[in-house]
């Protein structure tokens, strides 16, 4: 008997000594560095979204700024050649520290991220939000790595904290800036040395943009979500399919248009110059500007009026040629008109609601083009209501599944593959990190 409360003493301090206490010195430290983190991304955020809807209301007030698009594009790409060679691979950059950690990040890509965005979206481009987000927060959190003399490990941790912050900031979804920091590291896995840390930081960030500098974010509405009967439950097969399919064209298109830049313009700052030109010129011969910039009007109306079928496409073929030519934005809110459109259209061959088909290609074409289906899983619970979340969630990983192995990050590397029919060979493989 004496010997047994020995082995359970022994235990108990094992436990105190080996777990608690090292679990709580660990908590206490990334509590300080997320609040810290997540303060300064979503400070970063509100300045970000207050510039930008300042930006688009006087391009929409002054349409004719945007034939000085081209004039646009050589200031980005100029002040890119000059001043941001090293941090001019944006996002993928952030994923490339992570997988093999080098050099702290310069804090200039926050500046140089957000001048550059707000240019491109000032004289009429087509771009998002969610890339200016994610780099402003990865490149603030990346400088506590010099401040505090971090090492590698930590160093990871910090990167998925910036992503986390800048990510749920901007769009108002904690859940889903935390898991898509975790989710979008490597395509099949989730690293979870990092989740309280993201947690932590993506609602602090959350919390001090919408609340400390009461910036508002789009509410969306689903307001019928049908019974999940079998017949239901296999109409979101198709309409899943054709999201997945949307987000590896969308991620298509955006490579095949940078690859066609580099390789026929020699010289960087004239390849947003001749974008710049053939993107004023089709918003000239169509006569709209309903594809360029954000398109949240657009988006909003998705969920309940009836849009022309080929919207979607529309924004796909903008997004990409700004992107691919050098402009400066993120992928995710076009991925979001891409998706909802493509739901409104749907709807008049697929009976589901018209709003729950935009809510489905919302976050389904986001996960097909990201690789992060339960992140965007669960921007669909945060975004609509959590009745939707059988249908956003079967979504989302139908559109996952069905967009392969591209997507929008090059640098996204492959931690396991959809099918196990697929060889591992395909793509860019990684084993452990």
């Amino acid at each position: 008997m004496k010997l047994d409360r020995t082995k359970e003493g022994f235990k108990f301090k094992k436990f105190i000594f080996h777990e608690f206490i090292p679990n709580l010195r660990f908590t206490l430290k990334w509590l300080l560095i997320a609040v810290a983190v997540g303060l300064l991304a979503g400070s970063a955020s509100a300045l970000f979204l207050i510039s930008l809807a300042w930006v688009t209301a006087y391009r929409e007030a002054n349409l004719w700024i945007i034939a000085l698009l081209p004039l646009g594009g050589l200031i980005i790409g100029w002040v890119y050649h000059r001043f941001g060679e090293s941090v001019v691979k944006g996002n993928n950059q952030l994923l490339e520290e992570f997988y093999n950690p080098l050099k702290v990040i310069p804090l200039r890509m926050a500046p140089l991220v957000l001048f550059g965005t707000l240019m491109t979206h000032l004289f009429g481009g087509s771009a998002g939000r969610e890339g200016t987000a994610v780099q402003m927060g990865g490149a603030i959190a990346d400088q506590f790595t010099k401040w505090f003399s971090l090492g590698k490990t930590d160093r990871k941790m910090l990167i998925t904290v910036g992503v986390a912050s800048g990510f749920a900031s901007v769009f108002g979804t904690p859940l889903a800036g935390a898991v898509f920091a975790l989710e979008w590291l490597i395509i099949g896995r989730i690293r979870y040395e990092a989740i309280l840390p993201a947690f932590l930081s993506a609602y602090i960030a959350d919390y001090a943009c919408a609340d400390l500098w009461n910036v508002a974010h789009t509410h969306y509405s689903i307001p019928l979500i049908p019974e999940l009967g079998i017949g239901n439950l296999l109409w979101i097969i198709p309409a899943g399919i054709s999201f997945g399919l949307a987000g590896r064209i969308f991620a298509k298109a955006t490579h095949l248009w940078s690859t066609l830049f580099s390789e026929k313009i020699s010289y960087p700052p004239l390849r947003p110059v001749v974008g710049g030109l053939l993107v004023a010129a089709a918003v000239w011969a169509m006569g709209s500007t309903k594809y360029i910039g954000l398109g949240v009007p657009t988006i909003v109306d998705a969920f309940s009026e009836n849009l022309p079928w080929y919207d979607f496409l529309g924004k796909i073929g903008m997004t990409s040629l700004t992107l691919g030519a050098g402009f400066k934005g993120g992928e995710v809110t076009p991925l979001f008109y891409t998706g909802a459109t493509l739901g409104n259209a749907l709807s008049g061959w697929i009976p589901l609601p018209v709003a729950l088909l935009a809510g489905m290609g919302f976050v389904g074409v986001f996960s097909g083009a990201t690789n992060t289906p339960l992140a965007c899983t669960l921007m669909g619970i945060e975004l609509f209501g959590a009745a939707s979340g059988v249908y956003v969630g079967l979504g989302c990983v139908v559109a996952y599944l069905f967009s392969g192995h591209a997507g929008i990050y090059n640098s996204q590397v492959i931690g396991s593959p959809k099918h196990h029919r697929l060889s591992n060979k395909k793509g860019k493989h990684i084993g452990q990190l």
